[in-house]
């Protein structure tokens, strides 16, 4: 089978399954890309570099901008394209992740191509993260740009001829109209490596907690409102009061990734911190940290906070639940779809902070108690997103694709919205209706 991998960072979602493939002497993996990254390199798979000739014009409207761009990648692939076409390279499968723009104009560079979309997330101004936080209001202006932000991913759905969504909120985000197009399969996490280490204690080369017992975390790739980290500062202040030996690691970078930064140019790290007066020496920020250590911190965890608006569920949560982690956790569609609250982890409003540090309390105050719900959100983990439940999966769905060859079952179970681990169950429910 040949197969081409599309998105502007190399290796990206599709690190695991490029992987995999590239593993087999009968694939030729290709992955087109704008940025090499050079130091990874997966045995097997070929890099192909698209340069985009610009960037998109500061006069555009705002609201095409994001259209523009998409434009602009899916152009500088569709010349590397013909560049592949030239080599004898025709690939029996595209799959890329939507949005960005690369695969646009793959159904022209590759007519007879089957075209597999990852797609992540589909913009609403109303209902889901947009208007979430009563707080920051939505403009007109910002309802427009929302709406016209889709179109790129709208030419995705109608060109495609098969979709994934990690999980039934996020696709659930999607036009009804396209939803036969779309499979609920999880990127999953790797089980072996995000494993518990009980008795661990937390060494990081700048920071020593060996001796601390209570250690709360916090992981993201920024610091921003989309990921509750306001709402999370804030929580601390009680935290701090009524536990003195307690230490919290915040684990990211100090920027925004996901909505508005603040209009002074000062971050919500600086914004928080002056707002709510902490003892910082029991509060460390250690910034992103690569995997060895980030597994190192998790581990020693007592509670994990992960908080998000309905938006995009981190990966760095199932990670946290497969280490072990007592993960608290909003109340918000993309979290209560995985935790169900005192089974496998515990659910809170996101705008409290009060019961934010009331969660964590209970935690740290009956550490036997919550040694079940550990236990359970581990299990969770290894029965539904692990690679080795979901990699072959994976592989199953493209090798399908690629062949024409859906099952009928397979078709109805993504027509419901259900996990590809639930094909067998949709065709038992359907055969006795």
């Amino acid at each position: 089978m040949r197969i081409l991998f599309l998105h502007p960072n190399f290796p990206a979602q599709f690190r695991h399954v490029a992987t995999l493939l590239a593993q087999d002497p009968n694939n030729e993996v290709v992955f087109g890309c704008k940025i090499e990254n050079p130091e990874w390199q997966i045995p097997g798979v070929r890099k192909v570099l698209f340069k985009l000739s610009r960037e998109a014009r500061s006069e555009t409207h705002h609201y095409v901008r994001f259209l523009e761009n998409g434009v602009l990648h899916g152009q500088a692939m569709f010349r590397v394209a013909e560049q592949l076409k030239a080599e004898g390279f025709i690939p029996d499968i595209i799959y890329g992740h939507s949005g960005w723009g690369p695969t646009l104009f793959m159904k022209d560079a590759f007519p007879n191509s089957q075209l597999m979309c990852y797609f992540e997330w589909f913009y609403h101004a109303v209902g889901s993260d947009a208007d979430f936080d009563p707080a920051d209001p939505l403009s007109v202006d910002d309802m427009a740009r929302i709406r016209t932000k889709n179109a790129p991913i709208l030419i995705d759905l109608y060109s495609c001829d098969r979709g994934i969504s990690p999980t039934n909120w996020q696709k659930s985000q999607f036009p009804q109209e396209f939803h036969s197009k779309i499979s609920v399969l999880h990127d999953g996490v790797d089980t072996d490596y995000f494993k518990p280490n009980p008795g661990a204690k937390l060494m990081l080369p700048n920071l020593d907690l060996s001796e601390v017992d209570e250690i709360v975390t916090y992981v993201g790739r920024g610091m921003e409102p989309y990921r509750g980290f306001p709402e999370f500062i804030e929580s601390l202040a009680y935290v701090q009061e009524r536990r003195p030996n307690c230490h919290i690691v915040v684990v990211g970078s100090d920027r925004v990734c996901y909505g508005k930064a603040l209009p002074n140019g000062v971050t919500y790290k600086e914004h928080m911190l002056k707002k709510v007066p902490l003892d910082l020496s029991r509060i460390h920020f250690v910034g992103s940290l690569p995997y060895g250590l980030y597994l190192k911190v998790i581990q020693a965890s007592k509670a994990h906070i992960y908080l998000t608006r309905p938006f995009v569920l981190s990966w760095s949560m199932i990670e946290a639940m497969s280490a072990g982690c007592l993960v608290i956790g909003s109340d918000t569609p993309p979290v209560s779809e995985v935790i169900r609250s005192g089974e496998n982890g515990l659910l809170v409003d996101f705008f409290s902070p009060k019961q934010i540090a009331d969660k964590i309390d209970a935690v740290l105050d009956h550490p036997t108690r919550m040694a079940e719900i550990r236990q359970k959100a581990r299990q969770t983990v290894l029965e539904q997103y692990s690679h080795d439940v979901l990699l072959p999966r994976h592989i199953q769905l493209i090798q399908d694709v690629a062949n024409r060859s859906l099952s009928p079952q397979q078709k109805v179970a993504s027509s419901l919205g259900l996990q590809t681990q639930d094909f067998a169950l949709a065709q038992g429910n359907l055969t006795k209706s």
